[in-house]
């Protein structure tokens, strides 16, 4: 029985658990199973790893998307780049489990990548992204890929390629038509609040792509929606960037 899961902390809000454990009822998968491995620190990985000698695979989620980079054996071009890894293959020797390498991958390129694209259009030619954590590195490397041009709006801006909330106007959320959130702010419990940004920037033009997928209209939505705005939440980037880390595992 291979046994494949998530590590991170805390992992009360876990998406992949509800989402594989589905997957293999739904596709009568019997020979995989999937847990959440709450982590407080990656002292415990290696631990972990050899403690359960079925385990193949690991999704990765906050606050070690890029913590996690040091411990791993290889590293995928497209996930060195960005510098964060969410999906991680463990190969093990056949003769002896306690040998393994472990090569990290980042598949929320992917989800992100594939969703956004059947939405934009050409007035979607500048970006501004909420947030300068771990969840927005995917996002600014395909919107580098696509040649959409972005600030990053920050509450604590460290280069001159951040801009503070403090200083965004109703006139820079006019002219960007694209925004996406990265950050946290309106995730379950916290549904009441909202990114601190003009809201009456923005109009019937406008896609506002939220990442957070619980609950699934976060404030943000809401309000763009009352603008005229298309919507998305993060939730089929989640679907997408799973099935290609179930790929990963499976090759």
């Amino acid at each position: 029985m291979r046994s494949l899961g998530l590590i991170g902390y805390p992992l009360e809000h876990s998406f992949s658990e509800h989402h594989f454990l589905e997957k293999f009822t739904n596709e009568g998968i019997d020979d995989a199973i999937y847990q959440n491995y709450p982590l407080e620190s990656l002292d415990g990985l290696r631990d972990l790893i050899e403690r359960e000698p079925d385990l193949v695979g690991l999704n990765v989620t906050i606050p070690y998307k890029t913590q996690v980079l040091p411990l791993l054996d290889a590293i995928d071009p497209i996930a060195e780049k960005i510098g964060a890894v969410n999906t991680i293959n463990i190969i093990r020797d056949e003769d002896d489990p306690t040998d393994y390498t472990l090569t990290g991958f980042n598949t929320d390129v992917h989800g992100f990548r594939e969703s956004l694209k059947p939405l934009l259009s050409d007035q979607h030619k500048e970006a501004i992204v909420l947030g300068t954590g771990g969840a927005s590195l995917a996002v600014t490397h395909v919107l580098k890929e696509l040649g959409i041009p972005f600030m990053q709006l920050s509450r604590d801006p460290k280069s001159e390629l951040e801009m503070s909330y403090d200083f965004m106007d109703k006139g820079m959320v006019e002219m960007s038509k694209l925004i996406i959130n990265t950050t946290p702010v309106g995730m379950y419990p916290d549904v009441a609040e909202a990114p601190e940004i003009p809201y009456d920037g923005i109009t019937a033009e406008h896609l506002v792509y939220d990442l957070i997928y619980n609950p699934e209209e976060t404030q943000l939505l809401q309000r763009s929606l009352k603008k005229g705005a298309t919507t998305k939440n993060g939730q089929e980037m989640l679907e997408l960037q799973a099935e290609a880390s179930w790929e990963i595992w499976n090759q």
